[in-house]
C-alpha cells in the first residue's frame, strides 16, 4: 500500500473520521439569569469593592506604580480605584474579539462574539488510565496526552499544562511542555503562566515558531492570570500578566473561587468579589499596553459546607458562570471559563453528570474559550485519559447541539415524506440513503446494542470503551511534522536555558 494511501485510512479512522471545525459557532442563544436591574446591582456592588477595599498587588513594586500614575489611590500594596475606573479603562480599548494564531492556519482560532474553543484539562499533577491506574504524571505522559488531543476533532486547541510532569525539573518543565505542544501539534497552545521568566521563554519559543514580526502583531500564545481570592494578584501571575500583555499576547484575568472559602457563600456575592477582581485585571491590563487582547475570566465554583472539600456541577456553579458571561457581554471583552470538571475519582456516572452541567452551563453562557472540556477528576488533581474520550463525545454533542436546527430544503424533507406516503417507513428512502451519515450525532463510547450482544462483547461499560477508543485515537495519530530548522532552534534555545540555572525539585 502506497504512504499516502496509509495516511488517508489514518486520517479517516476514529474519532477523525468526525467532521473537524476549528472551533464551534453558536447559533443558539444563550442563557439570561439576571435582569438588567440585576447586572446593575452587581456591577455596583464590584464598584465599591474596588472603591472601598480595593484589591492587594503583591511583589510587584512596578504594577504599584502603573495603577498611581494612572491615579488610582495606591497604599503600600492596597490599590484602590475611582468608581467606574476599570469599566472605562477597559471599554476604551480592549478588542471584543481577536483571533488566535496555530502554527497550521486552519486551526486558528476566534475568541469572542459566538465562536466557542474548547481546550482540554489544565494542570494536574497526578494521571489515571484503566491500566496503569492513578500515578504521577510523566513527560511521557504529557506527550501522549498532546497527540491524543491532537486526533480529537471537537477539541480545538492543544491547551496548556494538560498534566503536570512531575519527572522534569520543576523550573525547567515548562519549556518541554512548550515544545511537545509545538512538536507534536499544530493547534493553537497556551503559553506559560507562572513568573515573568517563563513567560518571556514562551514568547521566545512562539518568535522561533512564528518569526518575530509576526509574533509582534498576531496573538500566538494564551495566558491566564489567576487571582489569589479573596482580592489579590502575586507577582507570579501580575508577571506572566505584564510580560504577555506588553508583547500583544491574549492574558485571561480569571478569578479562582470556592464560595463559603474564598468568596462569600452566596452566589451575588460571589459575582460582586469576581467581577471586582476580573475588572481590576483587566484594567491593568490595558494601563500596560493599550489594545492588548484580554479576556474577562471565571472560575466560580461551590464547597461542600460539611466537609470543606471542592464540589462541581452543582445548581449555584451553573447560575455563577450563566451570570457571569453577562457581566463579560455587558463589559464587551471575550468570557473565559471553565466546563467538564468534577471532584470524582472514577471515569463514573458522577463525574459524567458534573461535567455535562458544566459543560452545558458555560456553553449557555456564550464563553468564547472553555478550558478544561476534557478529562478533569478529582478535583483538578487527575487527568484521566478514559474521561478525555467520554468528555470528548460531550463536547461533540454541545457543538451538535448548539448549531441548530437545519431549515434548508433537503432538511426539510418534503420531497421525502411525499415519496414514503402513509404508513410506510423512511428506511429504504433517497433522502435517508443520503442523509443517514451526517444527519445525527454520533458519539463513540456508548453501546446502543441489544443486552445479548453487548454481553457477547464483553460486557463492557463505558469507561472500558472509552480505554479501547484513546488507545486506537494514538494509533492513528498523525505527526503533523516541524520545519527541522524550527526544531534545531527549540531545541538549542531550550538547551541554553536550562544549563544557564540549576535544576529545582520542588514539585
Amino acid at each position: 500500500m502506497l504512504a499516502a494511501d496509509k495516511t488517508r485510512r489514518r486520517r479517516t479512522a476514529g474519532a477523525e473520521a468526525a467532521p473537524r471545525a476549528a472551533y464551534i459557532l453558536r447559533k443558539l442563544d444563550t442563557f439570561s439569569v439576571l435582569s438588567v436591574e440585576g447586572l446593575s446591582l452587581i456591577e455596583a456592588n464590584a464598584d465599591t469593592i474596588l472603591q472601598e477595599t480595593g484589591m492587594e498587588f503583591t511583589g510587584d513594586p512596578e504594577i504599584l506604580d502603573i495603577f498611581r500614575n494612572a491615579g488610582c489611590d495606591v497604599r503600600e500594596t492596597r490599590v484602590r480605584f475611582e468608581r467606574g475606573f476599570c469599566r472605562r479603562t477597559i471599554q476604551a480599548t480592549a478588542p471584543a474579539a481577536f483571533t488566535q494564531h496555530a502554527r497550521n492556519p486552519a486551526n486558528n482560532v476566534r475568541l469572542g462574539g459566538s465562536a466557542t474553543v474548547l481546550c482540554p484539562s489544565w494542570g494536574p499533577p497526578f494521571v489515571h488510565d484503566l491500566d496503569g491506574g492513578r500515578r504521577y504524571a510523566s513527560y511521557d505522559d504529557f506527550k501522549t496526552l498532546v497527540k491524543l488531543h491532537h486526533t480529537l476533532p471537537w477539541l480545538h486547541h492543544s491547551g496548556g499544562v494538560v498534566c503536570e510532569p512531575v519527572d522534569l525539573p520543576a523550573n525547567k518543565r515548562h519549556l518541554d511542555m512548550l515544545y511537545a505542544h509545538i512538536r507534536h501539534s499544530d493547534r493553537a497552545f497556551m503559553g506559560a503562566f507562572i513568573g515573568a521568566e517563563r513567560a518571556g521563554h514562551a514568547i521566545d519559543m512562539a518568535r522561533i515558531v512564528f518569526g518575530a514580526e509576526f509574533v509582534a502583531q498576531n496573538p500566538v500564545l494564551y495566558c491566564v492570570s489567576n487571582t489569589n481570592a479573596p482580592l489579590v494578584m502575586d507577582s507570579h501571575m501580575s508577571g506572566a500578566l505584564k510580560t504577555y500583555a506588553r508583547a500583544g499576547q491574549p492574558v485571561a484575568c480569571t478569578p479562582w473561587v470556592l464560595t463559603g472559602a474564598m468568596s462569600p457563600t452566596t452566589v451575588a456575592g460571589t459575582l460582586s468579589q469576581v467581577l471586582a477582581e476580573a475588572t481590576a485585571c483587566l484594567a491593568l491590563v490595558q494601563l500596560i499596553a493599550s489594545g492588548a487582547p484580554c479576556l474577562m475570566g471565571s472560575f466560580a465554583s461551590t464547597m461542600s459546607m460539611q466537609s470543606g472539600a471542592p464540589t462541581f456541577g452543582t445548581p449555584e456553579a451553573g447560575l455563577m458562570v450563566l451570570a457571569a458571561g453577562q457581566l463579560a457581554r455587558r463589559l464587551g471583552v471575550p468570557f473565559h471559563t471553565v466546563g467538564t470538571l468534577s471532584a470524582s475519582k472514577l471515569p463514573d456516572a458522577q463525574s459524567e453528570q458534573e461535567a455535562a452541567w458544566g459543560l452545558i452551563m458555560s456553553m449557555f453562557a456564550g464563553a468564547n474559550l472553555i478550558n478544561h472540556a476534557t478529562g478533569w477528576l478529582e478535583g483538578g488533581l487527575v487527568t484521566s485519559f478514559e474521561k478525555t474520550i467520554i468528555d470528548h463525545d460531550l463536547c461533540g454533542k454541545v457543538a451538535r447541539f448548539f448549531d441548530g436546527i437545519d431549515l434548508s430544503e433537503n432538511a426539510q424533507a418534503m420531497s421525502a415524506i411525499a415519496e414514503t406516503g402513509p404508513g410506510q417507513h423512511f428506511l429504504g428512502s433517497s433522502h435517508t440513503l443520503a442523509n443517514f451519515m451526517g444527519a445525527l450525532f454520533r458519539p463513540l463510547t456508548p453501546d446502543n446494542n441489544s443486552f445479548e450482544q453487548w454481553q457477547a462483547e464483553g460486557s463492557k461499560d463505558a469507561a472500558q470503551r472509552a480505554n479501547a477508543i484513546w488507545k486506537k485515537q494514538l494509533e492513528n495519530y498523525v505527526d503533523p511534522g516541524l520545519d527541522p530548522a524550527i526544531d534545531e532552534a527549540l531545541r538549542d534555545y531550550m538547551a541554553r536555558i536550562k544549563a544557564s540555572q540549576p535544576d529545582m525539585n520542588y514539585f
